[in-house]
């Protein structure tokens, strides 16, 4: 999917019309216009991004953690939970990497790429049959309603109501969250941020409205040496708050793969 395959399902950040593209721009019938940059992603964010936003160091990281093969498991997992979707959205998408990893495994899907982030939307843009888009996942998500077939949130924040709003009535939603064991090791050594003990609690919270129907527990184990171990640790919020001379390591990945439908509204 380019952006002019996603024509027809993007609506305004502001006034939730539909957006319409041409010549090198998106606008709505009511005059909001905002132009897709040269690297062919479409900013929606309205602003600067927030400090928080991955940098082009934490993306060019992440990049290097994933081709590395720690993580491929969790994508062929994804890929599982997401058999029978034609259309997808994967917010906080990052690079597009779980997405592109989906739609490899599926030749006549599509997908929405939505990340906060500009480096990382950039990246989104060039892999094959994606859309990148600049968008808030806390604000209302910059689509028409019942526009996809599958939303995609792997260690992204979760905006139920959006989700929901934005899903078919048939759609599915696929959350990956860590467990206790994930990154344990190198949790430990370098004292970097904890995985919450409440997850469970607040996902649960989150999604009201939605039903879990499957739940795929997804474990390995890498020797990974200094560089990698690095980039681990550079790739994500830890990035902020920790500057590591790294070592060798175990890299344990442990994580739960969860499907949920929508509840029919009321």
């Amino acid at each position: 999917m380019s952006l002019s395959d996603a024509e027809g399902l993007l609506a305004c950040p502001r006034c939730g019309e539909a957006l319409l593209l041409a010549d090198g721009a998106a606008a709505c019938s009511t005059g909001h216009s905002f132009d897709v940059a040269r690297q062919g992603y479409l900013n929606l964010l309205g602003g600067p991004q927030p400090h928080h936003a991955d940098t082009p160091a934490m993306v060019a990281a992440r990049g290097r953690v994933l081709a590395s093969g720690a993580f491929d498991g969790v994508a062929d997992a994804v890929a599982r939970a997401l058999v029978g979707c034609r259309l997808l959205l994967e917010v906080g998408a990052g690079t597009g990497w779980y997405l592109g990893r989906a739609l490899g495994a599926f030749p006549e899907a599509t997908g929405i790429a939505l990340d906060i982030s500009t480096a990382a939307a950039k990246q989104a843009a060039r892999v094959p049959r994606v859309a990148a888009i600049v968008a808030d996942v806390w604000r209302p998500l910059p689509l028409l309603p019942a526009s996809v077939e599958a939303v995609l949130c792997v260690f992204a924040p979760r905006n139920g109501a959006e989700f929901r709003r934005v899903l078919a009535a048939s759609g599915r939603l696929v959350v990956v969250t860590p467990n206790p064991g994930h990154l344990a090791t190198v949790r430990g050594r370098y004292g970097l941020l904890d995985i919450d003990p409440t997850k469970d609690e607040r996902l649960a919270a989150t999604l009201t409205g939605f039903v879990e129907t499957t739940q795929v527990r997804v474990t390995s184990h890498t020797e990974a040496g200094a560089d990698l171990v690095r980039d681990v640790i550079g790739m994500g919020p830890n990035a902020f708050h920790a500057q590591v001379v790294a070592a060798p390591s175990l890299l344990e990945v442990d994580v739960t793969v969860r499907t949920f439908r929508a509840e029919p509204s009321a």
